[in-house]
């Protein structure tokens, strides 16, 4: 499985983004996909993720602002991310989980400033 996130950039505080994430390859094994965000010097945080059947989960810091959706026909997952505070400022990574494995793309950087 190989993973292509788009969609990071600058923004204001306050303001919104959307990412995407097209997964190729053998997308037939993946049943969740998600996002993943790393700050420099921390760990790899779990902001979201969707399983096949449409059950969407969140971390606390980003319930109520940020929304995972899946287009499996496309085998692109998304995240929208509104309401963004500086402290959202990281490399968001694209994840897909098989039976057997987890994937990750090369993620993209968001940054929350003014």
């Amino acid at each position: 499985v190989q993973l292509q996130a788009f969609g990071g950039g600058l923004v204001q505080p306050g303001g919104s983004i959307r990412l995407s994430c097209a997964a190729s390859g053998r997308i037939s094994s993946i049943n969740t996909m998600g996002w993943l965000r790393q700050v420099p010097g921390k760990e790899r945080e779990l902001v979201a993720s969707i399983i096949s059947g449409g059950t969407s989960n969140y971390a606390d810091s980003v319930k109520g602002r940020f929304t995972i959706s899946r287009d499996s026909a496309k085998s692109t997952v998304y995240l929208q991310m509104t309401s963004l505070k500086p402290e959202d400022t990281a490399r968001y990574f694209c994840t897909a989980k098989t039976k057997f494995r987890e994937y990750w793309g090369q993620g993209t950087l968001v940054t929350v400033s003014s």
